[in-house]
């Protein structure tokens, strides 16, 4: 990559250019190959409803045996390296250092899931106003992000946001109550939920 390319990447990883972009849903992958740096703006959607989520029966069953503590924002970089941590991954380094950028602002948190002392899962996003841009989730021990789910769905409706983006369908969010909709209907979503002003 040029130096040319290295600033204009650069100039989109700023913190209020990063958050002007989160603000249309849009959000950013890195290429793994060449670290390259894409926003992205799908035309199908997927959020999870926080006034109508579904938290699975047999889920819940074994999270509430497993006895984890859940925590929040005392080990964001960790969570992110902990998503970050697979064989193919779009969180790059320089990523990650924009993240840092939004940490210090103040918009991107973390719900992590720990047991015995341990960080063994957890899940990161991005929020500006009522919106809650999800990122990726990691999980160490069965049920560990599943965990961290549950306890983001409550504690979001609980501080009145309006949005989850989950960004891609997975069986794992289906479970949960996701569902895809149109890139209008997500806009629809967004003017909404800029009408809240939220504290994670």
């Amino acid at each position: 990559m040029s130096a040319k390319e290295d600033e204009i990447f650069d100039e989109f990883l700023k913190p209020d250019n990063m958050l002007r972009l989160y603000a249309t849903g849009a959000f950013p992958m890195a290429d793994q190959e060449s670290g390259s740096i894409e926003w992205y703006l799908p035309d199908t959607r997927c959020i999870i409803p926080i006034d109508n989520f579904n938290i699975p029966r047999s889920a819940k069953k074994e999270i509430d045996k497993l006895n984890f503590e859940i925590r929040y924002d005392t080990e964001i970089l960790s969570v992110i390296r902990g998503c970050a941590d697979r064989d193919h991954t779009w969180i790059s380094e320089r990523l990650i250092g924009a993240y840092k950028r939004l940490i210090k602002r103040g918009h991107l948190h973390s719900v992590e899931t720990w047991k015995d002392g341990l960080l063994v899962g957890g899940l990161y996003g991005v929020t500006f106003r009522g919106a809650f841009f999800g990122e990726s989730m990691f999980s160490k021990v069965s049920q560990a992000s599943k965990a961290a789910l549950m306890n983001l769905l409550y504690h979001l409706r609980e501080r009145d946001f309006a949005l989850l983006d989950v960004q891609y369908m997975t069986e794992h969010l289906r479970m949960f109550g996701a569902i895809e909709i149109s890139l209008d209907e997500y806009k629809d979503n967004l003017v909404e939920a800029y009408q809240r002003i939220c504290d994670f």
